[in-house]
């Protein structure tokens, strides 16, 4: 067996921030209305910031919390859909902030809110083969670029940030048995692009995309325990996408996953998308809830359709 581990974490968020009466001045919706349908109170826009601004800073703060220096790194996937350019990607422009070597692996990768998953599996992947076992893990958005102002269903829920991991390869980690699928559907959740030209804005149908969350989650749980030969009370902690409170508070009902064993930060991040796992995972590492041996059920699902889940452990 062969795997990853995690050595530190980091996150950014921009400064400004935007609360449920900052919205009820600019569409028609009350804070009420916001947080009893989604949990949300707050959220961060950016304003000055950059997304490779923020994709720099919550990876050094990473690199710091590891103890790792950059020239340790041998690849870099930063999971976005929403990064400063077309070309170059997000990771190659944290090539340059940071000075990774030459030689890194570095790339963006897409899978909407479950993009942190898929890209952590693939980071497995590649350190497998590379020369330098560190990698970098990186989900963040600028989400904000993309609201819809007309929309009252999807302007709330949005917010910008970014979360990073450090994660280190060897040969006597366990893997992080990851599940991950997709079901392609370019109508129920995403952001308009080419086929539906500029401007580019975020659309939902809100109650199938519920209905396809709450099916997701638990089947991610069930098929990451079975393929880890785990019951659920082996696990120390569940992270799940924090797209809806009620969506979460579902799953740990659902699974008698006990308060202590699992974190919301939705309240005040709002949904950043691929940003929002790695922002939980560091704000609980920044805590005390999780550190060295601590294993970690981790649950994402969003546009694509895609879902994941994986069993990450703490070095």
């Amino acid at each position: 067996m062969s795997g990853i581990k995690i050595r530190g974490t980091g996150r950014f968020a921009p400064a400004k921030i935007v609360t449920n009466d900052d919205l009820a001045k600019i569409v028609d919706t009350s804070d009420e209305w916001i947080t009893t349908r989604t949990g949300i109170q707050t959220r961060h826009h950016c304003t000055t910031e950059t997304h490779t601004d923020m994709c720099v800073g919550a990876a050094r703060q990473a690199l710091e919390n590891a103890g790792i220096s950059p020239e340790d790194i041998g690849a870099c996937v930063v999971a976005t859909f929403s990064s400063d350019y077309l070309s170059p990607s997000a990771a190659c422009m944290v090539q340059r902030g940071l000075g990774l070597p030459h030689d890194a692996v570095c790339f963006d990768l897409n899978a909407a809110c479950s993009g942190f998953l898929f890209a952590i599996h693939t980071m497995e992947c590649l350190l497998a083969q590379a020369p330098r076992k560190y990698g970098l893990v990186i989900g963040a958005e600028m989400l904000s670029r993309f609201i819809n102002w007309e929309d009252r269903g999807t302007c709330v829920l949005f917010g910008d940030g970014a979360g990073a991991v450090v994660v280190e390869w060897r040969e006597d980690y366990p893997s992080i048995h990851a599940v991950l699928g997709c079901h392609g559907d370019p109508d129920m959740l995403g952001v308009t692009g080419a086929e539906k030209p500029a401007p580019a804005r975020i659309f939902m149908h809100g109650q199938p995309t519920f209905k396809f969350a709450v099916k997701a989650v638990p089947y991610c749980i069930d098929q990451v325990l079975e393929k880890a030969v785990m019951a659920i009370e082996d696990v120390d902690f569940f992270v799940f996408h924090q797209a809806n409170a009620r969506i979460i508070d579902l799953a740990a009902k659902k699974y008698h996953i006990p308060p202590e064993k699992y974190y919301k930060n939705i309240q005040k991040y709002g949904n950043t998308s691929a940003a929002s796992i790695p922002l939980v995972i560091s704000e609980l590492h920044d805590l005390g809830k999780v550190g060295p041996g601590s294993r970690v059920l981790v649950v994402g699902f969003g546009g694509g359709l895609t879902w994941g889940g994986a069993l990450v452990e703490f070095a």
